[in-house]
C-alpha cells in the first residue's frame, strides 16, 4: 500500500493519521511543534478522544505509524492543518490560510512526480488550486506531473475514529482521474459510508455549506426564542411541535454557537461573496449576539454583583473541549457586567480559565442564580435539583 505523510497532527490530523495506519498504510505524522511530536513518539496522544490512545499505540506497535517535524517522502500527502478565522474588515472575518500555505511549501520540498496531495483542511473555494500552485513552484514540477484533490473531514470530537470510518466522504479534483485515484486511497479506511467524487470547487463549497446550513438554522431557532420570550411561551415545546411536520427540522436555541466549524465556516463563504450572502451574514450576527441576549435575560432576574453559576463551559455537550466555547464568552460578559461568576464543568479538571469550577451540588448552593448553558449527562441526571433553584434554561434541559 502507498506511503502516506499527514501534514498536521492536531485534533483532526492525528486521528486521520492513526486511521490510515490502522487500515494498513505506512504513515508519518508531521507537525512543526517539537513537544507535540515528542509526546506522540512516546506512544501517547496529547488530547482526549475515545479510543485514540489505544489505536495510536496499536499502529505504532505494528510499525505503521511514526512522527516527525519534517515531511518524509511519500506517495500521498494529506494536509490537515488549522484554517483559523481571522479579522478582515468592518467587524467581519475570513479564512486564515497561513498554515495551509506553510504545509504546501513543506510538501513541495519532497514531492515527486506521480504523488497525490490532498487538502483536508476546511477552506474557501480555490484553496486546493492555490496549494497546487505552491507545491509546483517549490518543487519545480509541472502541475500535470502530480495530483491534487480536496477531501474535507466530516467528524465531531468525541466520536472521531468511528466517524472517520463510517461517514460518507467527498473527494473533489479538477481532474476526474485524480478524484478516482484519491477515492482508491481512502476506500480502505471506510467500514461503512460511501465516497462521492466531484470537482475540487464543489468539494470545498460542500463542506462550507454543511456547516453554514446549521448556523442559519440555529440563528432561526435563536430568533424564535426571542419571539417566544415576548409571547411568554416555551420555545422548546414550540420547536418540538414544529418538528412533527415531516419536512421540518428546526434546530435548538442555546447560549450561542461555539466550536471550530459552525461559527467559523460561514465567514469563509461570505468573505468571497459579500454581496450574495446577506442571509449568512445576518445569521452570524444573530448567533454572535446570543450570549449578550442571554446575559440581558439574567439581568431581568438578578442584578450584579450577585453570584451566577454557569452550568457547562465546553463548546458542546459531554466533551472536555473548551476551545471557541460560547458558554465561556457568555461567562465573560457576565463578569464584565459585574457578576461574580462560578461554574460547574464536570468534564474539566480544576478551574476553567478564571472561573471557579465546583461540583454541581456546591455550585447550586453557592449561586443566587443559575444558567444552564449545556445539557451534559451529569446535568440531565440532576434535573430536579437544578429545577429547584432560580435558573434560566438556555438549552431546554428542563422542558
Amino acid at each position: 500500500m502507498e506511503k502516506i505523510t499527514v501534514m498536521g497532527c492536531g485534533y483532526i490530523g492525528l486521528p486521520t493519521a492513526v486511521t490510515f495506519a490502522q487500515a494498513g498504510y505506512t504513515v508519518c505524522g508531521v507537525d512543526v511543534n517539537e513537544e507535540k511530536i515528542k509526546i506522540l513518539s512516546s506512544g501517547k496522544a496529547y488530547f482526549d478522544e475515545p479510543g485514540l490512545n489505544e489505536a495510536l499505540k496499536d499502529a505504532m506497535d505494528r510499525g505503521l505509524l511514526s512522527f516527525s517535524t519534517r515531511p518524509q517522502p511519500a506517495d500521498v500527502f494529506i494536509i490537515s492543518v488549522p484554517t483559523p478565522c481571522v479579522p478582515t474588515h468592518d467587524g467581519k472575518y475570513g479564512c486564515g490560510l497561513d498554515y495551509v500555505r506553510s504545509a504546501a511549501n513543506m510538501v513541495g520540498t519532497v514531492v515527486k512526480e506521480g504523488n497525490l496531495v490532498v487538502l483536508e483542511s476546511t477552506s474557501p473555494p480555490g484553496t486546493t488550486r492555490e496549494v497546487e500552485d505552491i507545491v509546483a513552484s517549490v518543487s519545480g514540477l509541472d502541475k500535470d506531473s502530480f495530483m491534487t484533490a480536496h477531501c474535507p473531514e466530516r467528524v465531531i470530537p468525541g466520536n472521531m475514529l468511528k466517524e472517520l470510518r463510517e461517514n460518507d466522504r467527498i473527494i473533489g479534483s479538477a481532474k476526474p482521474e485524480t478524484a478516482e485515484y484519491a477515492k482508491r486511497i481512502y476506500q480502505p479506511i471506510l467500514t461503512k459510508g460511501d465516497i462521492k467524487t466531484t470537482d475540487d470547487l464543489t468539494a470545498e463549497l460542500c463542506k462550507l455549506a454543511e456547516n453554514t446550513y446549521r448556523d442559519i438554522n440555529i440563528a432561526f431557532a435563536n430568533e424564535l426564542s426571542v419571539v417566544c420570550d415576548k409571547l411568554g411561551i416555551d420555545v422548546f415545546g414550540l420547536i418540538k411541535l414544529t418538528n412533527c411536520h415531516p419536512r421540518v427540522n428546526v434546530h435548538s436555541p442555546g447560549v450561542g454557537v461555539g466550536g471550530h466549524c459552525i461559527p467559523v465556516v460561514p465567514w469563509f463563504i461570505h468573505e468571497k461573496f459579500e454581496e450574495e450572502t446577506n442571509l449568512i451574514l445576518q445569521s452570524r450576527i444573530i448567533n454572535d449576539n446570543r450570549p449578550n441576549w442571554v446575559a440581558d435575560k439574567v439581568g431581568q432576574f438578578i442584578a450584579p454583583p450577585a453570584t451566577v453559576a454557569v452550568l457547562g463551559m465546553t463548546y458542546k455537550n459531554d466533551t472536555d473541549d473548551l476551545r471557541d466555547s460560547a458558554a465561556v464568552v457568555f461567562a465573560g460578559i457576565l463578569k464584565e457586567r459585574g457578576y461574580n461568576v462560578i461554574c460547574c464543568e464536570p468534564n474539566a479538571n480544576g478551574n476553567v480559565y478564571d472561573y471557579e469550577n465546583l461540583p454541581l451540588e456546591e455550585v447550586l448552593d453557592k449561586a443566587a442564580f443559575t444558567v444552564i448553558a449545556l445539557a451534559h449527562k451529569e446535568f440531565v441526571a440532576a434535573k430536579d435539583k437544578i429545577a429547584s433553584v432560580p435558573h434560566y434554561d438556555c438549552v431546554g434541559l428542563l422542558s
